[in-house]
C-alpha cells in the first residue's frame, strides 16, 4: 500500500509521525503544503470523509490571527476556500492511502490503521 503523508516539514508533529513510519518500516511519500500547495479535490474528500471541522486547524497560529469577520460563519466550503488559500490552516499530519485517512498524529492509531 502506498501512503501519502501531508503536512508542513518544520511541524514537530510531522516530525514524529514521519520518524514513527521510519521506524516502523512503513514506505509513504510526504506531500508538503508549503511547496507543492493543496488541490481542493484533496480537502473535499478530506472533508466528506472527516468533517471539515476536523481538517481544519483551529488551534494553528494562521488560524487564530484571522479576523473575526473570515472566522465567523464557517461552513465546508468556507473553510475549504481558507485552507486552500492558506495551507498551513490544516490539521497535520493528514495520512491517506488506500483505505487509510488519519488526520494527525497518535501512535497507537496510526498502529492500528497500519497494522503495524
Amino acid at each position: 500500500m502506498m501512503l501519502t503523508i501531508h503536512g508542513i516539514k518544520t511541524s514537530d508533529t510531522m516530525k514524529r509521525a514521519r520518524t514513527w513510519l521510519d521506524d516502523h518500516g512503513i514506505a509513504y511519500v510526504f506531500h508538503d503544503y508549503k511547496v507543492s500547495g493543496i488541490d481542493r479535490q484533496s480537502l473535499e474528500r478530506w472533508c466528506a470523509a472527516k468533517g471539515w471541522d476536523t481538517v481544519l486547524n483551529r488551534a494553528g497560529t494562521t488560524f487564530r490571527k484571522l479576523d473575526e469577520a473570515a472566522k465567523s460563519g464557517l461552513d465546508q466550503d468556507k473553510a475549504i476556500a481558507l485552507m486552500l488559500e492558506q495551507p498551513s490552516m490544516i490539521k497535520r499530519p493528514m495520512l491517506e492511502g488506500e483505505g487509510v485517512l488519519v488526520v494527525g498524529f497518535k501512535p497507537e492509531i496510526y498502529a492500528a490503521e497500519l497494522k503495524a
